[in-house]
């Protein structure tokens, strides 16, 4: 089968396009003939070897991925082959990938692939953050980073749909408007304005009680100037590089906090993973969240995808089709 497989660590020229053996299915898994695997800055990390979970050279990126159920292993009894799924798992970026059958996700339908190939590390991700991370209300504001992005789209609408007041920050006018056709009240433009103090004006001086950031470096230290008493940042990537290393006594000013998210934490909660699945999907179904995919590349065109993520000029969600 053919693979996206890098044998070092760097730039997204050490991605190539390669034939490799299929993988053989284990018990406690499923193989997936994979029709559309998603794209995500994760990946970008892996590759260069400063992700969470480091590459085993030669290593295949790809962290969610959806399609077809070839073959389930021994003691998987709730899933058969067929059967369209969403994954997370590894190595996505293949014709076939292996994921565990505790983190497959039957899908309706309705739902395309590349859609599917969306849903278990953006909508998940989002909807985590906003509902087990925090426990977002009518009456709360939000405030949601790179708001035409993947997870901050899909955050944008999961919010709105709790109730909530949305602002997101966006880099151009372009995204503004994306970001305000899937229901966000308010857009600042930060390549334009100043995010922070355009958030306290907003909120009449009160602030937001909720910050979803991915960006890091560039977004994290503004971000505590225009927290809400009590008010609560959730850090869940580094798009902007790592932010610098935090004051605890600067979370003494208005009783705030600062929280951490990854997926794979949920993940080994199953419980927990099931109820943000079953309520995503119902938000899905009633027309509360919808999907954007931004653009679609061909399984051999990784590397370009790697570059385009990466110049932060992307908006919704990024698919390889093998």
């Amino acid at each position: 089968m053919k693979a996206v497989v890098f044998d070092k660590t760097g730039g997204p020229e050490v991605m190539k396009i390669v034939e490799v053996p299929k993988p053989e299915v284990k018990p406690g898994t499923v193989l997936i003939k994979v029709r559309a695997a998603g794209i995500n800055f994760a990946d970008t990390l892996f590759r260069q070897g400063q992700y969470v979970m480091q590459p085993q050279l030669p290593d295949t990126p790809g962290l969610e991925g959806a399609g077809e159920i070839e073959a389930v292993g021994a003691g998987v009894t709730n899933l058969r082959p067929g059967q369209r799924v969403a994954a997370l798992g590894s190595k996505m970026y293949a014709e076939y990938a292996i994921a565990p059958a505790t983190q497959v996700i039957p899908i309706p339908d309705s739902i395309s692939f590349e859609q599917a190939a969306a849903f278990p590390v953006q909508v998940l991700t989002a909807w985590h953050m906003l509902h087990t991370s925090h426990d977002t209300r009518p009456g709360q504001t939000v405030l949601v980073h790179s708001a035409a992005g993947g997870v901050g789209i899909v955050a944008v609408q999961i919010a709105k749909a709790a109730g909530a007041r949305v602002i997101g920050t966006v880099s151009s006018d372009s995204k503004a408007a994306i970001a305000k056709e899937y229901g966000a009240d308010d857009v600042i433009n930060y390549a334009t304005k100043d995010f922070a103090v355009e958030a306290n004006r907003l909120t009449g001086g009160r602030g937001v009680d909720l910050i979803l950031d991915a960006v890091g470096a560039t977004t994290f230290d503004k971000g505590l100037t225009c927290l809400a008493p009590f008010g609560h940042l959730i850090l869940y990537g580094r798009s902007g590089g790592p932010p610098a290393a935090l004051n605890l006594f600067r979370l003494f000013e208005k009783s705030t906090k600062v929280s951490g998210f990854v997926l794979y934490t949920v993940a080994a909660v199953p419980d927990v993973m099931r109820r943000g699945i079953e309520d995503s999907l119902k938000l899905i179904t009633e027309g509360k969240v919808k999907l954007l995919i931004g653009k679609s590349f061909p399984l051999a065109q990784a590397a370009e995808a790697h570059k385009f993520i990466e110049s932060r000029q992307s908006t919704g969600k990024l698919v390889l089709i093998p």
